[in-house]
């Protein structure tokens, strides 16, 4: 069986390995909007009763708008590590599957469970006909790399023409729409597209996301998830946000990147990715780095398969900004 891989936000074991309350640490392990949007009225009635159909049909007909998606209604998931799971059979036993690496671990380890062969590949043009599913995410993580649209189309049909599906990982693309492959989507059979709900508007905590594909692909993950997968509170809270103007929680977003971009650079750290919801940073000692922050019960996220790596998450403030500035100060002298 595959090790379980460590994701950010651990607080309870940093405050256990280096104390403090947990309301005293900072968590920037994570690549969540620090500021959680305000939630609209949920009717009681929604919290009494089982998910009636149009609750999802309202989510489902929101989505499409806000995605682009054209004529396809994305599928409410419980969160797309749920759907993560499912891909494994969807691919004919035997053949490869390629993902674009490095990037989040649980592809990988969902379809090494399953027995398949894993090509870790480091950029898309090694990937074709002979692969039976191919994983791109987009913006990337860890690194912020993006796909052109284009370039991810012709992809596209290099598997589609051995009978292969390509899954797009959108979880981070509310801040990169142009790079998103969603308009495109009712015309590429054999896509998969996933997108993260919480992310963006910083509730995580709520686990939905979305699946947009061809009819046939979301009414078998439909059928696998099982009925009511989708609590009615999220997709009462879905209907109502993913309708509404996020122009101000994208200049949030934007405010928030700019400050923690100047607290790195000020540290004399060495950026080399991100995207607006995180930043990588490349350091030799990026190790003592980590156990420094830790101390000042701050939490970054660090990479096992890559230890000069460290991804700092979004601040809520400025004044945590100031906090973050005064550790790495620490660590300097």
């Amino acid at each position: 069986m595959n090790a379980p891989i460590v994701h950010g936000g651990g607080i309870t074991a940093a405050a256990a390995a280096f104390g403090g309350q947990l309301e005293d640490w900072l968590d920037l392990s994570t690549g969540i909007n620090p500021n959680p949007v305000a939630l609209p009225e949920i009717p009681a009635r929604v919290w009494h009763r089982l998910p009636d159909r149009h609750l999802i049909e309202t989510a489902r007909h929101a989505a499409r708008d806000h995605y682009r998606s054209g004529a396809i209604l994305p599928l409410p998931v419980p969160g797309t590590q749920s759907v993560i799971q499912l891909l494994p059979r969807l691919v004919e036993r035997g053949r490869k599957v390629a993902i674009l690496s490095p990037t989040y671990g649980e592809y990988a380890r969902a379809f090494g469970a399953a027995g398949f062969t894993v090509d870790a590949v480091g950029d898309i043009e090694d990937i074709g006909p002979q692969h039976g599913l191919a994983v791109v995410v987009n913006p990337n993580n860890p690194d912020g790399r993006i796909q052109t649209a284009d370039r991810l189309e012709a992809l596209h049909e290099r598997l589609k023409a051995g009978g292969g599906f390509l899954v797009v990982d959108e979880a981070f693309g509310d801040t990169s729409p142009e790079a998103s492959l969603a308009p495109r989507a009712s015309g590429l059979s054999n896509l998969i597209i996933f997108r993260s709900f919480g992310k963006f508007f910083g509730l995580a905590g709520l686990r939905l996301g979305f699946a947009i594909a061809r009819g046939d692909i979301l009414a078998r993950f439909e059928d696998w998830l099982g009925p009511w997968a989708v609590s009615g509170p999220a997709l009462s809270l879905a209907g109502s946000l993913l309708n509404s103007d996020v122009s101000a929680i994208a200049g949030s977003i934007a405010e928030r990147h700019r400050g923690l971009h100047a607290v790195v650079v000020g540290a004399g750290l060495a950026i080399a990715g991100g995207t607006p919801l995180f930043t990588l940073v490349a350091d030799a000692r990026a190790g003592d780095i980590y156990t420094t922050l830790c101390r000042h019960h701050i939490l970054v996220r660090r990479f096992d398969y890559e230890p000069d790596w460290l991804r700092f998450g979004l601040t809520p403030d400025a004044a945590d900004d100031a906090r973050l500035a005064a550790a790495l100060r620490s660590f300097e002298r």
